[in-house]
């Protein structure tokens, strides 16, 4: 039976890809909420997971997340690597696939990115150049 590998238009992988990292980010969503990682750095931390890449072997995921707020990325950032090991077998536990992929993290910065874009969208140049010109009419 051949293989199909569909590409998601967007450039994010196959639709297995996907479907996979949709699977592993539920999964780890669901350990950092329970507090199942116990680590000082992690208390009073909550840690949102908006997305989890797979490589295209699922043997790889790099998975994307951001402490509410943003506050102590990279503190944060580092407790979940320390806790890598921990967090790869409990991922594992909950996803049925042939290997455990390996994990890294990565700080989801698509909040700075909008932020930075809203700020540009409320310069008086910008409002300037969206205002309805009466000179039309």
């Amino acid at each position: 039976m051949p293989r199909h590998h569909h590409k998601n238009s967007a450039g994010g992988g196959s639709q297995r890809q996907l479907r996979v990292g949709e699977t592993v980010r539920h999964a780890l969503a669901e350990i950092l909420a329970h507090g199942n990682v116990h680590d000082p750095d992690l208390e009073g931390h909550i840690i949102t997971v908006p997305e989890v890449k797979m490589s295209p072997d699922l043997k790889l995921a790099t998975i994307y997340v951001m402490p509410l707020g943003g506050h102590d990325a990279d503190v944060v950032i580092a407790a979940l690597n320390r806790n890598k090991r921990f967090l790869r077998g409990e991922v594992a536990h909950r996803v049925n696939l042939k290997f455990a992929p390996e994990i890294r993290f990565r700080i989801d910065d698509r909040f700075d990115e909008a932020e930075r874009i809203e700020k540009l969208l409320r310069t008086p140049a910008v409002q300037r150049d969206l205002a309805p010109d009466s000179d039309d009419e």
